[in-house]
């Protein structure tokens, strides 16, 4: 792994050691530890990836196509099973896992609306029925839907639409997020939207977050740690501490020549190994 960039605009790290990481971030949620995965024995998708999730952490994957970043939410999640290390998460709870997932897709339920859609995560999270109104109305109300309840997701646009995905994550509060790219499909105003919406809500709620995109300067902004890959197997490049203020202005920030130095180096760690 690589580091290389003036630390005296961003600061960055080298792969650090999970008490190194605590000092730092708080108690691990998650560590995966040279965790390989291979598919049919014969397609390798990630070599001996080693990462810290601290409490309460953004961290930000980026990399080339098909480098397996996707894959490294799948392996948190427990949706696929790695071919070789070690992967440690929060101990469930009840029914409930501790992890969530928010895809690109917001995959709502059609024949349901808002509301409905968001209960899917308080019946997934084993929340009685008896409280489902109630939290329901102060999700709506926290992502600006208040008046959307009764409404379709036909009814509905792109980013309202994840907005929806993104009270059913939190209807479910898990202790991780894990999402990818959830707002890839957006257009660039929407998608900033979003994040000063996601940075807002994890900022007064400080889940773990694992974010997956192929956008850079959206990693950026959000983050407060940034892991590059290689091409397939995919492998951690590099690590980036993101040394921007916080709370953060997603546009301000885009003027800093911190951020831009930054957006450069990433580009040229994917550059150099897509």
């Amino acid at each position: 792994m690589t580091t290389r960039i003036d630390p005296a605009l961003v600061e960055a790290s080298a792969a650090v050691a999970p008490s190194a990481h605590e000092d730092f971030y708080g108690a691990p949620t998650a560590i995966l530890s040279r965790v390989s995965m291979s598919y049919d024995g014969r397609m390798e998708v990630l070599r001996d990836i080693d990462v810290t999730l601290g409490q309460g952490e953004f961290l930000s994957v980026v990399g080339p196509s098909g480098c397996g970043k996707s894959t490294i939410l799948r392996l948190i999640s427990g949706l696929v099973q790695a071919s070789a290390g070690k992967i440690e998460t929060p101990k469930s709870t009840g029914s409930q896992t501790n992890i969530g997932f928010m895809f690109q897709r917001d995959a709502l339920l059609p024949w349901a609306d808002v509301s409905a859609n968001i209960a899917v995560g308080l019946e997934c999270a084993g929340v009685p029925k008896a409280q489902h109104a109630e939290r329901i109305k102060a999700l709506l109300t926290l992502l600006g839907l208040a008046e959307f309840g009764h409404y379709y997701p036909r009814a509905l646009s792109g980013g309202m639409r994840q907005r929806v995905a993104l009270g059913r994550l939190l209807a479910y509060d898990p202790e991780i997020m894990l999402m990818d790219e959830p707002f890839g499909a957006l257009d660039a105003q929407t998608k900033i939207l979003m994040g000063y919406e996601l940075l807002r809500i994890w900022t007064d709620h400080r889940k773990s977050v694992v974010f997956v995109t192929h956008d850079i300067e959206e990693a950026i902004g959000l983050s407060d740690r940034i892991l590059v890959m290689t091409g397939r197997p995919g492998r951690i490049k590099a690590e980036y501490r993101v040394d921007l203020p916080r709370p953060r202005d997603l546009r301000g920030v885009r003027k800093m020549p911190a951020f831009h130095q930054l957006s450069e180096q990433i580009w040229r760690d994917i550059v150099e190994t897509g």
